[in-house]
């Protein structure tokens, strides 16, 4: 029997406004994100499995510098890329992720390795950058993950003494980051970048994959929410299957992914009802600006987010929508 089946992407968000982009730039993201949409279409229309095509949509926009992940992966303090990426199969809710590689040309391989290859879910540099070799992934010179306007974020970065998201404003050392309002001064060109897609195919299931290169300037090993199951990860076919973009740190602590099933499975809110709790009554309030892209179990999709923009498409049997910046 065939289901309804959907995709949806997103490739970061933040402060994206029509001001502060181009026309050339704007169709470079438009047609970036709909190569991804397509690309992911494509698997879910001949049948194939949402797991696939969650997978491939990413990968295409691991494979384009404009995202923070992948080719496109911010610097780190000491000058090289810390790679995460997570993803979950929502059948039986198994799950693979990797963090802090630094070789694989594209990290959400590597994470779904490790979910069909290991008894793991979780996998860290140096381990998972061995791993991906030993299986034959794809990997890359520190010339191929160079890019000069990530270069220019991390002397910026390093000048002010100070860690950014992707293109973000400065986050203070001595900020806390639960502080809402902690960084009044905004650099006004912040976006948050990761990249992700959910998926629900023709067979009911239903796949989440997120990728990200984390925050410029990041020191000490430090991990967002991206490859965190149930955090910035999480598909399970009796609800919903998300993934998230934005300030980790948040996300991490309000479990957001998780969160969301479980407003749909206990308390039986519909997907729209379950993301609008969680990213604007939970998130917002407390300064975790961000957003996600979700599918539940009938189809419906979902693309919610408090900040200026996002980054985000979706495709679905009514068509295609790409989006930047608020409707």
């Amino acid at each position: 029997m065939n289901h309804p089946f959907a995709l949806a992407i997103h490739g970061g968000a933040g402060t994206i406004s029509p001001a502060l982009m181009t026309p050339e730039k704007e169709l470079a993201y438009q047609a970036a994100l709909r190569e991804s949409l397509e690309v992911g279409y494509a698997v879910l229309r001949d049948g194939g499995p949402a797991l696939d095509a969650v997978e491939l949509a990413v990968r295409s926009l691991e494979d384009n510098p404009l995202f923070n992940a992948g080719r496109g992966a911010v610097f780190t303090h000491e000058g090289h890329q810390e790679m995460d990426a997570a993803i979950m199969d929502g059948r039986n809710r198994a799950a693979g992720a990797v963090t802090g590689v630094r070789a694989v040309q594209n990290p959400i391989r590597a994470a779904r390795l490790v979910m069909e290859k290991t008894d793991h879910v979780l996998l860290a540099y140096p381990g998972a950058d061995e791993l991906a070799r030993e299986h034959g992934l794809p990997t890359q010179p520190a010339e191929y993950f160079f890019t000069e306007h990530r270069f220019e974020q991390l002397q910026e970065a390093l000048l002010e003494g100070r860690m950014r998201l992707d293109h973000s404003q400065a986050l203070a050392a001595e900020a806390p980051l639960e502080e809402p309002g902690a960084f009044p001064n905004e650099d006004p060109k912040k976006k948050m970048g990761t990249v992700g897609a959910v998926a629900r195919d023709q067979h009911g299931n239903l796949a989440a994959a997120t990728s990200t290169g984390g925050m410029t300037n990041k020191r000490y090993s430090r991990i967002g929410d991206s490859p965190i199951i149930g955090a910035g990860t999480f598909a399970d076919n009796r609800t919903c299957a998300i993934s998230c973009t934005g300030h980790g740190e948040y996300f991490l602590r309000a479990m957001v992914a998780h969160d969301i099933s479980c407003l749909m499975e206990y308390r039986g809110l519909t997907l729209a009802e379950a993301c609008r709790v969680v990213v604007h009554d939970k998130l917002a309030p407390v300064g975790g600006e961000g957003g996600l892209v979700a599918v539940d179990a009938a189809g419906n999709v979902a693309l919610p987010f408090n900040s200026e923009g996002m980054y985000r498409g979706s495709f679905t049997e009514s068509g295609l929508y790409i989006g930047i910046y608020k409707d």
